[in-house]
């Protein structure tokens, strides 16, 4: 575990995030452009691609952050059939949730690989055992998005909202030493549960949180995190119609962090292309569906 991990166990996880929210929304010319360009420095930011490419012109630095993209810059997989990966990033893990142990509830109980020594279950994530039981043997893919990535996550599949879960946790860093040293991260972080209905049944995108990360916001409910939770908060949307097509957006993040996707067994096969560590794109196939 780096220093800098293991600093973080001690860190004020809240507090920091808080502040570095108000430097994000902060509209004082100095602070918003001095953050914008080391960003664009630091991380090599490709400003071609978004929709206003001058540094200059976003009010706040979460605003440049949130940036929408051209249209052109970003296209679905040809393929009908296939999932499209949720968001531009890197691939951290993705595979089969490998059921543990044998016997009754094995399966439910399934576990969700984080990196070499470190997993956590499906329900750890989600928060409940009866909301991770349709995944059990099912597939999953973590992607984690840098700061130099486009922030917004977008639909792998068309799907009509049934429910959100606001999952308290912390908010460690998700960086790859984090991942790799720290226990059921995903698990621990504070995150927004959305499950959808779809046209094979269930589908999971969770939103996780990390330090510094001041926020999570959806486009039917708007600002989710913060306020942080000190419960497990669930909001039910059944009914109401909410309807998100295939590769239409349907959040974002306030700085770089994770969303994770879990299907049901037998619905898809991930593309045997995908690695841990590979750069992805939104839009491109995560999945093939099976047909019959």
């Amino acid at each position: 575990m780096g220093f800098t991990t293991a600093l973080t166990y001690v860190l004020p996880h809240r507090l920091l995030s808080s502040l570095a929210r108000q430097l994000a929304y902060s509209r004082n010319p100095a602070i918003k452009q001095w953050l914008i360009d080391t960003v664009v420095r630091r991380f090599d930011v490709d400003l071609g691609e978004a929709a206003e490419p001058d540094a200059r012109a976003y009010p706040t630095f979460n605003a440049f952050f949130t940036r929408a993209l051209k249209p052109e810059a970003r296209a679905p997989d040809a393929d009908p059939s296939a999932l499209l990966m949720p968001a531009d990033g890197h691939i951290s893990q993705c595979g089969e949730i490998v059921p543990i142990g044998a016997g009754d509830g094995a399966t439910r109980d399934g576990r969700i690989f984080q990196a070499k020594g470190q997993s956590f279950t499906a329900a750890e994530l989600l928060g409940d055992a009866a909301d991770a039981a349709p995944y059990a043997d099912g597939l999953y893919a973590t992607v984690y998005l840098s700061p130099r990535d486009y922030h917004r996550v977008h639909m792998p599949w068309s799907g009509t909202l049934r429910e959100t879960v606001h999952v308290p946790g912390r908010l460690f860093s998700v960086g790859t030493d984090a991942v790799a040293s720290v226990p059921r991260l995903f698990a621990r972080n504070e995150r927004l549960v959305c499950h959808f209905d779809t046209d094979f049944g269930p589908m999971c995108l969770v939103m996780v949180g990390a330090l510094l990360v001041s926020g999570v916001e959806t486009v039917w409910s708007g600002v989710e995190i913060p306020a942080y939770g000190d419960r497990i908060t669930r909001k039910g949307y059944r009914g109401r119609g909410i309807v998100l097509e295939r590769f239409a957006e349907m959040a974002r993040f306030n700085y770089g962090s994770t969303v994770i996707v879990l299907l049901p067994k037998g619905v898809a096969t991930l593309d045997p292309a995908l690695r841990a560590e590979a750069p992805v794109r939104l839009g491109q196939r995560l999945a093939l569906r099976r047909m019959g």
